[in-house]
């Protein structure tokens, strides 16, 4: 509803302000949908550095994952500066060459597990993990499914935004839930639950020995690299529009330290920057827990934000939105209860910088006498 009655560059942030207008609240959260991308953009680079690192006798903490991380996000810099045509084609050649790859290899290991489905699904739920446990996982599942939002930030591009990036987002999370259900089949089909913990990142890899054999692990890291690629390409597309739009509007304060061109040029420059900083420099396992919280948060103001101000002007189902809030909250609670119990820090990290974005906003807002929530 949201894409086909306001299609923008500036996606959720164009969301955001029509629900709460042009205040505190769309910028705050807005901003917390930005960093929560930038930080995945980063955690996608050192998965690229991580996962090239395979093909060669490195060891697993080598400060090489974060040069190649850092060397994929400068190849997304160009790729984004060098025109939406480049952008388009190179992204529609990545999903090609992605969801065929990994429905190749998700049919390869069913076919050689006899396409044996029983063994893909557990019979029963190990009693280790409390419920909340399972929940609370879910806060980085959906992570994986955000990319759709990027889709939003086409809406200045896409011909007949208000029909096609509605289509384009429910074409997109209906091939991701069936090629993710397909190598999750396959994964389980061939590798026990205590070896797919023991394979980690690369439990593709283990998984696609018995139908590639030695081959596996090249037909993997290929399909791996080429997704992470595409992944940043898209995020940064995503990121850099959003707050450009932002700053066009006043919400974000701006400096151009000398650049010239479009604004959306300069917002690309300091999204790569700040990527390649927390890629660079910073432990990003705890920091996928800040993006995942920002996230989530970012979620249940917008939802509410629609159900309050936006239910009737773009005729939604109050149930359906309501729903979403629940489930949001359910899931952030859950990540919630677990961090209080095994990294408090994090959590008192994040309301720290939560605060902090929310009190700076409302004091530029208030300062430059654009307040208006």
């Amino acid at each position: 509803k949201l894409s086909n009655a306001y299609p923008s560059a500036g996606g959720i942030a164009m969301y955001l302000k029509m629900a709460y207008g042009p205040g505190t609240f769309t910028a705050a959260g807005s901003l917390l949908m930005a960093f929560s991308m930038v930080i995945g953009e980063s955690l996608v680079a050192r998965t690229f550095g991580a996962y090239t690192l395979q093909l060669f006798d490195v060891e697993e903490n080598s400060i090489w994952i974060s040069i190649l991380g850092v060397l994929l996000l400068v190849i997304a810099f160009l790729i984004n500066i060098s025109g939406n045509k480049v952008i388009g084609r190179t992204s529609l050649m990545m999903a090609v060459i992605k969801i065929g790859g990994l429905v190749i290899f998700a049919i390869a290991g069913l076919w050689a597990a006899g396409f044996s489905f029983g063994e893909a699904l557990p019979s029963s739920i190990s009693g280790d993990y409390a419920t909340y446990s399972y929940i609370g996982a879910l806060a980085f599942t959906i992570l994986a499914y955000k990319g759709f939002t990027t889709i939003t930030n086409s809406g200045g591009e896409i011909v007949n935004p208000t029909k096609n990036v509605g289509r384009a987002i429910i074409i997109s999370l209906f091939l991701c839930t069936l090629v993710y259900v397909l190598v999750a089949l396959a994964v389980s089909a061939n590798l026990s639950i205590p070896e797919t913990i023991a394979a980690k990142d690369f439990s593709l890899a283990e998984a696609s020995k018995p139908a590639f054999g030695k081959y596996g692990l090249w037909f993997t890291v290929g399909i791996a690299i080429v997704a992470t690629i595409s992944g940043v390409i898209a995020s940064i597309f995503a990121v850099s529009r959003m707050t450009a739009m932002l700053t066009e509007i006043n919400l974000i304060p701006h400096k151009h330290f000398g650049m010239t061109g479009r604004l959306q040029k300069h917002m690309l420059v300091y999204t790569v920057v700040i990527a390649i900083l927390l890629t660079a420099f910073f432990d990003l396992n705890r920091i996928a827990s800040l993006g995942a919280i920002f996230y989530l948060t970012m979620d249940v103001l917008l939802q509410w934000g629609v159900l309050k101000n936006l239910r009737k002007k773009i005729n939604v189902n109050s149930a359906i939105v309501i729903t979403a809030i629940l489930l949001d909250l359910v899931v952030l609670g859950s990540f919630l209860w677990i961090k209080a119990s095994s990294d408090i820090l994090v959590i008192i990290v994040t309301l720290v910088l939560m605060v902090l974005v929310f009190a700076g906003e409302r004091w530029f807002l208030r300062s430059t006498n654009e307040e208006n929530i």
